[in-house]
């Protein structure tokens, strides 16, 4: 695992937000200040990105929480296990993934990574980020609609500020899968609370979770 720890001060809240320069590949994301503010109050929280490493991202999110940051890009563990042929061991390669002692994370960016999976591999991976995530913890989770099941790309969101992402597609060796309702998406991350959830103009939906305290 390639731990990214990046320590640095926080940004003064009277900062002022700026305009992504990339409308085009730009989107509104009304979870993205609220998951920040769940991890604002704590001391060098620890934060775990399911997604690629984007090196704008890990700034981002150092100067605002001055956090550590483990980047598993779990996109492309996935596509090695699609080349070789082992899709059927994926789910217990993602609960062995997370090597984090439980309750020791502050926050989790699953971005739309469990669109990928199948049904079961999406419930074993599920479990195991519930078990890492801290009482009073926050996740932060994309989930598409039918209109995108069988995409053949993966998306890499960039952080431009608290309230936009930039977003570039890369080829996808595994399709986007089922889209799953909100009641098997609350039932699969079984010890979570949903927080706060929206609509994007992507056609997604942002979903806030947090472990109760």
């Amino acid at each position: 695992m390639s731990l990214l720890d990046r320590i640095a001060p926080r940004k003064n809240e009277s900062d002022p937000v700026v305009p992504p320069a990339d409308a085009a590949n730009t989107f509104a994301t009304k979870a993205l200040r609220k998951f920040l503010g769940c991890l604002t109050s704590r001391e060098l929280p620890v934060l775990v990105d399911l997604g690629p490493v984007v090196g704008s991202n890990i700034n981002f999110f150092g100067e605002q929480l001055g956090c550590k940051i483990y980047v598993l890009d779990l996109f492309a563990d996935l596509d090695r296990h699609v080349r070789e042929g082992r899709l059927e061991e994926l789910g217990d390669f993602l609960t062995k993934r997370l090597s984090q002692e439980a309750s020791s994370v502050d926050g989790i960016l699953c971005w739309d990574f469990l669109d990928y999976l199948d049904k079961g591999s999406a419930y074993k991976l599920a479990a195991e980020l519930v078990r890492v995530l801290r009482p009073d913890g926050a996740l932060l989770g994309f989930f598409g609609t039918e209109s995108q099941v069988g995409e053949t790309h993966y998306t890499k969101f960039i952080v431009a500020d608290e309230v936009n992402l930039r977003y570039r597609t890369y080829r996808a060796l595994r399709p986007r899968q089922s889209s799953l309702p909100n009641r098997d998406i609350i039932r699969m991350f079984e010890g979570l609370t949903v927080g706060d959830q929206f609509l994007l103009k992507t056609k997604q939906r942002e979903i806030l979770f947090r472990k109760p305290a």
